[in-house]
């Protein structure tokens, strides 16, 4: 049995569309969305809306961690503009989630990320792609458990959930052979991306359900440059499945 993982799409669907091949099943970790490409301004939302000089502008204010001038640059851009800003983020996330839902191939097994909105899902997904978050399900004998969404942090993007929340959902999977979520357990090396300098936010409580529960893996993205990728929890692989946006190469899960 061999299982393809993916996470941090962020609008790759050409290589999403062949993520799957010689695998069982393809498994994303969330992100699909393309909000701003931090690499290339010019791509993803956020360009598209308000030009690639005001994305350079707005990159520089948040990697300074000058969050709230990024908000009121972000708020003065937006009163400028024509259209009502959910209608015309709604409009452009429809846009991405129909080439990206296409791409996945069957079966597909899939998650949110921070950056997803949760709403919009369950009208692209197609047969074949299984939407789960606080759930659980069996593939090739093993039992997967998926929690979506990213913990509150001041960049405010839109699957952020409380810690309360968050935990609750780890807790409804119970104990699983592989726990997959966007984000990672709250272990700094784990968290601690290398090029924005920065620590992301990682959950104590899929840390605890590690310990807890001593899962074989616990496969995650989010973290695009990490400290480390891979290191041992107990009984526990801790894997970051890398960022698919950039690599276009899925990891893989072979038993």
């Amino acid at each position: 049995m061999r299982v393809n993982v993916v996470s941090d799409v962020h609008g790759n669907a050409k290589d999403l569309a062949i993520a799957g091949d010689g695998a069982d099943a393809l498994i994303c970790l969330g992100d699909l969305v393309l909000f701003l490409d931090y690499a290339d301004h010019s791509r993803g939302i956020f360009p598209e809306l308000f030009g690639v000089e005001n994305a350079d502008m707005i990159v520089e204010l948040r990697n300074a961690r000058r969050f709230d001038e990024a908000r009121e640059f972000g708020r003065r851009l937006w009163a400028e503009l024509e259209v009502d800003r959910e209608t015309a983020i709604e409009a452009a996330v429809r846009r991405q989630y129909a080439e990206l839902f296409a791409a996945f191939p069957h079966p597909t097994y899939a998650t949110y990320g921070n950056v997803d909105i949760p709403s919009l899902w369950h009208e692209y997904a197609r047969p074949g792609t299984t939407v789960l978050d606080g759930e659980r399900v069996e593939i090739g004998g093993r039992v997967f458990g998926f929690v979506g969404g990213g913990l509150r942090t001041p960049m405010r993007t839109p699957y952020e959930i409380s810690d309360e929340e968050y935990a609750a959902k780890v807790e409804a999977i119970g104990e699983v052979d592989v726990l997959c979520s966007h984000i990672p357990p709250d272990i700094p090396e784990l968290t601690y991306d290398t090029v924005a300098r920065r620590f992301e936010r990682g959950s104590r409580a899929l840390l605890d359900a590690l310990r807890r529960t001593r899962p074989r893996y616990a496969l995650f993205g989010h973290v695009h440059q990490p400290l480390v990728r891979r290191m041992r929890v107990g009984a526990t692989e801790c894997v970051n499945v890398g960022h698919f946006a950039a690599g276009g190469r899925p990891w893989s899960l072979s038993w």
